[in-house]
């Protein structure tokens, strides 16, 4: 554990267990269409232990902008998942992705830039359509491969590094 981020209570003692100083399991799990569609969104023993990291994650990523982050998405179901579009592959499904924004920081591409220039153990920093950014950590024992990639738009894909998302694109 990084020196300063205090001891983390077990995960069975509160419904709401804290994942780290600033991040709860209901932070990661808060999912609107979830709610709407009365879709479970419980991340098992495994999801729970990956949600920890990815807390830790967040944490270096909130210490590097020193500002709040807003969490507009991190663990999915896979029910959840689905009905949100997400791939089947998806880290998301898996606790060990998010998607936040640091409007106090900078817009999405700056707040991707930062975190791309640190030493934050990422997998995958992706600014998606100008508006948020997504952090993917690699599984346990994997590498992270520290891919950058940007998507402005459905019609025209991911591309490799950090780029604006123009209107239109």
């Amino acid at each position: 554990m990084k020196p300063g981020l205090g001891t983390l209570a077990p995960m069975t003692e509160t419904p709401n267990p804290r994942l780290s100083p600033n991040f709860d399991l209901a932070r990661l799990t808060a999912s609107d269409t979830a709610r709407e569609q009365g879709i479970p969104n419980q991340p098992g023993p495994e999801h729970l232990a990956h949600l920890r990291r990815l807390a830790l994650a967040l944490e270096e990523v909130q210490a590097l902008l020193g500002a709040p982050l807003i969490i507009t998405s991190a663990y999915r179901s896979p029910q959840l998942n689905a009905a949100v579009g997400g791939v089947p592959t998806s880290r998301h499904a898996l606790g060990l992705a998010a998607d936040l924004v640091c409007g106090v920081y900078g817009p999405p591409l700056t707040v991707a830039r930062a975190i791309a220039g640190s030493a934050i153990a990422y997998d995958q920093v992706i600014h998606e359509y100008g508006r948020w950014v997504h952090l993917g950590l690699a599984p346990n024992g994997e590498t992270p491969r520290r891919q950058l990639l940007t998507i402005c738009s459905q019609a025209a894909g991911y591309l490799d590094g950090l780029h604006p998302c123009v209107m239109g694109s």
